[in-house]
């Protein structure tokens, strides 16, 4: 015997049905791990405007340690590993780990030592904004007027 759908379900479940619809759509039309873009931020005080993602290796890296006005290059890092982190070392070729293996050689050789790790993207906009020479990297729709945003990394 067929009983329409109303007979069906009580009156609180169709109001729960009606609940989720709009989630589940939201959902469904979002996509997997869309953060945004990663902009790349530095102190007002350092001399370019835009950067690639070759320089930007070489900063990290810290093959490149002085601006071109000769000015230090302070390298700030993120502490946890996460879409904003995994992006930017992407957009630079490199997986985190490989990253690490090379600041610790470096480290070992005496040659310097790794970026100061932040444990936010809070943390990252103070400190670049706080430090001449400084460089950094956080979500765009984060960046506030007290930094420059030297390259944007598009999410995929």
């Amino acid at each position: 015997m067929f009983m329409p759908l109303q007979s069906r379900y009580s009156f609180r479940q169709r109001n729960r049905m009606k609940g989720i619809f709009p989630i589940l759509l939201f959902l469904s039309i979002w996509p997997a791990g869309a953060f945004g873009q990663v902009a790349v931020i530095a102190n007002p005080s350092v001399p370019v405007d835009t950067i690639t993602n070759n320089e930007l290796l070489d900063f990290y890296s810290r093959d490149i340690r002085l601006w071109n006005n000769n000015k230090p290059v302070t390298v700030f890092d993120l502490k946890p590993k996460g879409e904003v982190k995994e992006a930017f070392y992407a957009f630079l070729g490199k997986s985190t780990s490989r990253m690490k293996s090379i600041w610790m050689k470096k480290m070992l050789s005496g040659e310097g030592d790794p970026p100061a790790a932040l444990n936010s993207e809070e943390d990252m906009l103070n400190k670049v904004s706080l430090t001449p020479g400084a460089i950094g990297f956080v979500q765009l729709k984060l960046v506030t007027q007290s930094v420059k945003v030297l390259a944007v990394i598009e999410s995929k």
